[in-house]
Order: structure tokens, then C-alpha cells, then sequence
């Protein structure tokens, strides 16, 4: 007996010691893909723009910083909204060249940080599904808003935001639009990208990091993925991505675009990159239009739905544009 209490002694020191390294890799993990937080360098009023700082209730109990910006004109009835939400490790000011565009064209607008981003409350983790939930969230308060017309409010999201637009609108049958900026088609296929330019061998550490943030964020990546979500939303769509995007492929736009399931589905593809918004700017007129259609009232908009699916949407005019190194997503 004396002889097996030190090998008993051993194997709880190597049981305690393999724990402490599981643990420690589990932290390496969250540590290496948790997303930046960058304060905001700006506000709506360098635009000129009027506008409300928000805080805004969401899951486990914390709460989303916002600035509400009204339309230009206030013709005294409800207003169409759009929610904007921004990118892994973005924030609201990041989405601001979007603003005065939709003020012009008579959408109330609301700009929103996901949880850990900008200057909104920290949680455990971010992740596709919690930028869904701070959307979802954001949805129910602009909603009960009496200058918002309930059912005219849109999404637009860029990257995980995108993503996170597309996974919202899926579950709620009252988002009445989504544009999508720069969406992967997978989350596996964008992990795969990180790893791979870590130099992370997929078999088998790079497999139990996809495996461990299956768990951590408590969904499948094929439940949650963009080319799954679209065929399940119900809303017009319009899909705009760069054609020189070298964070997501463009070919992840169109595995997107094929997934589709209804008409009410387009693809613009603009010259430009992930984090460029120097042409969706200047195409602003494009959105807008997408928009006006979509949340316009019922039987107008119906109509003009039914007038668009009848001719494509043909690729923009390549731009001169500023090439801003992309941010990992």
C-alpha cells in the first residue's frame, strides 16, 4: 500500500497538471480571438446630424450604447427605421458614413455597439448569435418607439454584424429588410482563415478550437452560418460585397446569393475592400433605393418588389477607393 500512494500522488499531480493546461489553453483561446474594444472617435454631430445617446437593455442583464439620428424631414407620421450594426471589433462611429445618406432619404437611424464593443457593457464573450440578440434587442425598443412605424424598421450589417443581421431577421418575421455588407458565408471557413494565418494546423488543434467555440458560444456553426440563415428569411435582401475583399472572398457573397430561397434576394458587388466604405458611400443612392422599396407601405412596396425581381442587379462602376487594412473578423 505504501508503494501506490506515491504513484496515486503522481497521477493526481498529472490529472491537476493536464486541468491546468486545458484551462490555460481554453483562456489562450478566448484571449486570441476576443475582439478589440476601440473607442469611439467620433459622433454623429461631426456630421452635423442631431441625434440621442441611448442605452438599451439586452441579454444577460447589460445594456448597448446607441445614438438615434430622426429623418431630415418630419412628415408627422410613424417613420421607417434601419438598425446599424458594425463588425467584429467595430463599433457605431466606424458605421457614421452611412448616416447622413440615410437621414437624407427619411430613415430614422439607429446606431448601435454590440456587447464588449465600443461603449456598450462587456459580457463573457462576443459571438455571431450575442450580435444577433444585441440586434434583436435593439429591434423590441426602437419598436415601441411612437415616431417608428413598427413594421418598417430594417437591419444593416457589416461582417459579423452581417451575419448577425441575417440570423435576427431569420427568427423575426417583423425585421422588414436586411442589408448585408461583407457577410462570410461560414463562420468554419473564416476560423479557418484565422488559424491559418497564425500557422495553426487544422488536425488537431485548429479542429478543437472550432469544436471549443461551438460549445463556449453554445450553437453549431452550420445552425448559424449566413448560407443557411438566408434561405430561412422571409425579407427582402440586399447582399453587397467587394470584389476586391481579401478578408472574405467574394465567392462566399454568391454561395449566399445561391442559397437564397425567395426573389426578393440581390447581390451588389462593388469595387473595394472588408472595411472600405468609401464606395458603399457613393453608392448610397443604391441602398436607399433598395431600402425606399422595401419599407415602403404595404402594397407600394409589394409592387415595387415584384418590379424589381424582374430585372438584375448589375454590378457598380469600379471607384477609386481608400485602402484601409482590414481588421480580423
Amino acid at each position: 500500500m505504501a508503494a501506490v500512494a506515491p504513484v496515486l500522488a503522481w497521477l493526481a499531480t498529472l490529472v491537476a497538471g493536464l486541468a491546468l493546461l486545458r484551462a490555460l489553453g481554453h483562456r489562450g483561446i478566448r484571449a486570441g480571438l476576443a475582439a478589440p474594444r476601440i473607442p469611439h472617435d467620433r459622433t454623429p454631430a461631426a456630421l452635423d446630424l442631431a441625434f440621442e445617446t441611448v442605452r438599451i437593455d439586452t441579454a444577460n442583464r447589460r445594456r448597448l450604447h446607441a445614438w438615434l439620428i430622426a429623418p431630415a424631414a418630419d412628415s408627422g407620421t410613424p417613420h421607417p427605421a434601419v438598425i446599424v450594426m458594425h463588425g467584429w471589433g467595430g463599433n457605431a462611429a466606424m458605421m457614421l458614413p452611412l448616416a447622413r445618406p440615410l437621414h437624407e432619404a427619411g430613415f430614422a437611424a439607429l446606431f448601435i455597439d454590440a456587447r464588449c464593443h465600443g461603449a456598450s457593457d462587456d459580457d463573457s464573450f462576443a459571438s455571431l448569435p450575442r450580435f444577433a440578440e444585441d440586434l434583436e434587442h435593439a429591434l423590441a425598443w426602437l419598436a415601441a418607439r411612437a415616431e417608428i412605424d413598427a413594421g418598417r424598421i430594417a437591419f444593416i450589417g457589416h461582417s459579423v454584424g452581417a451575419g448577425a443581421a441575417l440570423l435576427a431577421a431569420s427568427r423575426r418575421p417583423d425585421v422588414a429588410a436586411v442589408v448585408s455588407v461583407s457577410a462570410f458565408s461560414h463562420p468554419a471557413a473564416m476560423m479557418r482563415r484565422w488559424l491559418a494565418t497564425r500557422r495553426i494546423p487544422e488536425r488537431p488543434v485548429g479542429r478543437y478550437i472550432l469544436d471549443y467555440v461551438q460549445r463556449t458560444i453554445g450553437h453549431r456553426f452550420d445552425d448559424i452560418a449566413p448560407v443557411a440563415t438566408i434561405g430561412r428569411v422571409r425579407c427582402p435582401v440586399l447582399l453587397v460585397h467587394g470584389a476586391d475583399d481579401d478578408v472574405v472572398p467574394l465567392e462566399e457573397a454568391r454561395q449566399i446569393y445561391a442559397a437564397r430561397t425567395h426573389d426578393a434576394v440581390e447581390l451588389l458587388v462593388l469595387s473595394g475592400e472588408h472595411d472600405s466604405f468609401a464606395d458603399l458611400e457613393q453608392h448610397m443612392g443604391r441602398l436607399t433605393g433598395f431600402l425606399r422599396v422595401a419599407l415602403a407601405p404595404r402594397l407600394e412596396g409589394v409592387r415595387a418588389l415584384q418590379e424589381r425581381a424582374e430585372r438584375p442587379c448589375l454590378p457598380a462602376a469600379p471607384l477609386q477607393h481608400d485602402r484601409n487594412p482590414p481588421k480580423a473578423v
